[in-house]
């Protein structure tokens, strides 16, 4: 009987500089290039050719779409390169992965205009000529890696679903602040995006929680103040809908809330609701009497509106029968 075939066959390149400790949460950074294990050894992508050429990353224990990537940077030392030999039946999946990152470095128009050609193609594809002949015939790839960096879990902020219950708790008025902070410096993007983080860190905890049972309670109002202040970041951003809709649920449950019903109001006033904006302000009134005079101004700015609208809309009509 001859000698069993090797699936993964490793060929060091440079000897790295010390061992890593690998486990579940591990954040390894590298650079890697593919190549087709045929006569040309023809190359397929470079890490350090897509867009800015900055190490990819991946974290130990994530489930990667390409399990065969977790096991060979497991087989290797900090700043070692090396080349591995793999099956093809190990990698059957790496056209998908390589579109992917493919995709991420380049314009929305070109890769828009892929996925059209690919429709368009009997097989279906991938956008990528070289990727679909992957797919047609597979072949054994030839993988060299460099790994560049390593972070263990308890060395970087770790990502949503890294966390369990009691960091999500402890992390949700965090973002708050940092929300808060970059709000200030009116940093508006970088503001909604820490909102947005803890509104969906509160979502997912109320998931586990009964509907209007004390618990779900109290994470739904820790969740109010954030999802008015998010709206208030899409109002600076003029995303006249979302801070409609997050306002909106904050009036479900707190239904004398002012600052959500102003902050719709001037949404409203935004998208051209006029009838809705003009109930909102009534509301803001009968709510608050400080806030009367803001009110008031509000109102006289859609009344200037709508006369400005009805005479663009007698013209239009006017036109019409000339």
């Amino acid at each position: 009987m001859g000698d069993e075939k090797e699936y993964i066959v490793k060929k060091v390149l440079y000897t790295g500089t010390s061992q890593i400790s690998f486990k579940n949460g591990t954040k390894i950074f590298f650079h890697f290039q593919t190549k087709i294990c045929n006569k040309d050894k023809t190359l397929l992508d470079d890490s350090r050719k897509m867009g800015k050429g900055e190490p990819l990353h991946i974290i130990l224990g994530k489930k990667f779409k390409l399990e065969v990537w977790e096991v060979i940077l497991q087989k290797m030392a900090l700043n070692e390169v090396a080349q591995f030999t793999v099956d093809k039946s190990l990698v059957m999946e790496y056209p998908f992965v390589s579109k992917t990152l493919r995709d991420m470095h380049r314009p929305k128009e070109e890769i828009k205009h892929t996925h059209t050609c690919a429709m368009s193609m009997q097989s279906g594809g991938v956008g990528y000529d070289d990727l679909n002949n992957l797919l047609k015939k597979s072949e054994d790839l030839e993988f060299t890696f460099e790994i560049v960096k390593v972070e263990q879990p308890d060395e970087y902020e770790k990502e949503t679903w890294q966390l369990n219950e009691d960091e999500q708790i402890d992390m949700i008025p965090k973002l708050k602040l940092q929300g808060n902070d970059e709000y200030k410096k009116k940093n508006f993007k970088k503001a909604s995006e820490l909102y947005s983080k803890a509104i969906g860190m509160l979502e997912q905890l109320m998931l586990k929680e009964k509907p209007y049972d004390i618990e779900w309670n109290k994470l739904n109002e820790q969740k109010l103040p954030i999802l008015l202040n998010f709206a208030q970041c899409k109002l600076n951003e003029e995303d006249y809908y979302e801070v409609i809709t997050h306002c909106t649920e904050v009036i479900k449950y707190d239904k004398d809330n002012v600052k959500a019903y102003f902050r719709r109001a001037k949404a409203h006033i935004a998208a051209w609701n006029p009838k809705e904006a003009q109930e909102d302000l009534e509301k803001v009134m009968e709510l608050d009497a400080s806030l009367i005079p803001l009110a008031k101004k509000e109102l006289c700015i859609l009344d200037d509106l709508i006369k400005i609208k009805d005479l663009q809309d007698k013209e239009k009509l006017k036109n019409m029968f000339k």
